[in-house]
């Protein structure tokens, strides 16, 4: 097995953790016992909580930036493709990526510092949002809502239920192709 996927194989055992036994089980101990390998085998990756942490939101940063790269760089549509790859990677997020969103919450928990990656990407996607030839306030709305959506689900706060969560995302993509 790579170096790559063991470490990918570690931060999904870490997800899984705070997701299913929350934020207060993530120990050191107990992601090597989920992932399979010794606690010296994580340290080899992993030398602190705080890295492995840091690992599980900058693995998350990564994908999701790389997904909507392709996703607007493979819609023919130029007026609005990073916006509508936006909306379709994030909404898709909530259901493909739940494991690998606790990372935020397990940042959130340890030392919120270890949110910049996702803070320096968010930065990164506003500014692209803003300058894809929509009206930079609706787009920003946009995003706004499906972030919502998603941070809600995250949060745990509100499930909207499933034929209506589709028609809120059909509706913010009608908008983003006007």
């Amino acid at each position: 097995m790579s170096r790559s996927s063991r470490k990918i194989d570690i931060l999904h055992a870490a997800s899984s953790i705070v997701r299913e036994r929350g934020i207060f089980n993530l120990t050191l101990e107990a992601v090597a016992e989920q992932a399979g390998i010794s606690k010296g085998g994580l340290l080899y990756h992993y030398p602190s909580k705080e890295a492995l942490v840091q690992g599980m939101v900058e693995h998350l940063a990564n994908n999701y930036s790389e997904k909507i790269a392709n996703n607007a760089e493979a819609d023919p549509k130029e007026k609005g493709k990073w916006t509508r790859a936006f909306l379709d990677v994030t909404f898709k997020q909530s259901y493909q990526n739940k494991d690998m969103n606790a990372g935020l919450l397990a940042a959130k928990a340890v030392n919120s510092d270890l949110l910049d990656p996702i803070r320096d990407a968010y930065a990164e996607w506003q500014h692209e949002i803003e300058h894809d030839g929509l009206d930079p306030v609706k787009a920003t709305i946009l995003r706004l809502a499906i972030d919502g959506m998603w941070l809600s689900e995250l949060f745990d706060i509100y499930q909207i239920e499933e034929e209506k969560k589709q028609e809120v995302y059909q509706t913010l993509q009608d908008w983003a192709n006007e």
